[in-house]
């Protein structure tokens, strides 16, 4: 199967930690594609627990490990997000990528800024105490809803509609991106997929990885697009299983982990 290649590959709000995080589904999107870059646009974890990762959230922060190998000659990138804060400078030296808090490139002739959005959220910024004690609420939510987490869905989606979220950040991000004289910006943090233009500036959000229809975006010679992940098969292959452990291994090496360190951390 030929893989598609791409200048950037950009997902955001994997939430690694949730019970809702499609890791799995993220990290096989990344083994079928081809790209130059990679950005990892803000909220890969949910929290500071790395108790809550399972062995499948494992298994993609050591595919990102063996991506940022420089042998590989792809550069990639973490643009830290609101629920990532505390956890960068640890875990950005354990899978080895450089975090920023927004990120600048250029291609095509055109200026291209990636920054997470929270920035851009009022309630988020004037509520910060309130919204980590949501978002653990939200957490314990997962934990008793069914094995499908509709529920647990619904209620994400539903507070991103209530506090209007996606107009809000879209709003300020075209704002910022006409200050920093940038053409395309691109941002996460509503979980809900979105293309505007406003006077000559294209905002693009990545959606998320916590639904059950997950969206990234690519940048190419061709433009920019949002790709709606579809699952081709539920089981891994005998190589890609090989490939995965290698990376796992690699990671744990890496953190002077022991090799079924994932099990010993899957607890909540």
């Amino acid at each position: 199967m030929s893989l598609a290649a791409y200048d950037t590959l950009i997902l955001s709000d994997l939430h690694l930690g949730s019970e809702l995080s499609r890791a799995r589904d993220a990290r096989h999107m990344l083994q079928q594609a081809s790209f130059r870059r990679l950005i990892l646009l803000g909220d890969i974890f949910s929290d500071l627990n790395f108790r809550r990762l399972s062995k499948e959230h494992w298994k993609f922060l050591g595919c990102i490990r063996k991506l940022s190998n420089p042998k590989r000659g792809i550069e990639v990138v973490w643009v830290e997000g609101n629920h990532d804060q505390g956890l960068t400078n640890i875990m950005s030296h354990l899978v080895g990528v450089r975090v920023y808090q927004e990120y600048t490139w250029v291609f095509d002739g055109l200026r291209h800024l990636a920054i997470h959005g929270h920035q851009f959220d009022r309630f988020v910024l004037n509520n910060f105490l309130f919204s980590n004690v949501v978002s653990m609420l939200h957490l314990h939510m997962q934990k008793m809803d069914f094995e499908r987490k509709r529920i647990s869905r619904f209620v994400d989606r539903f507070n991103t509609r209530w506090l209007r979220l996606s107009s809000k950040v879209a709003l300020g991000a075209l704002a910022h991106a006409r200050l920093r004289n940038a053409d395309r910006i691109f941002c996460g943090h509503t979980h809900v997929a979105l293309e505007r233009e406003h006077e000559g500036i294209a905002y693009y959000n990545t959606g998320g990885w916590t639904d059950s229809c997950p969206t990234y975006i690519t940048v190419d010679s061709e433009g920019v697009r949002i790709h709606e992940y579809q699952r081709s098969d539920d089981r891994d292959s005998g190589e890609e299983r090989s490939e995965d452990d290698s990376a796992l291994a690699d990671f744990a090496d890496a953190a002077g982990l022991p090799e079924d360190f994932e099990y010993k951390s899957a607890g909540s």
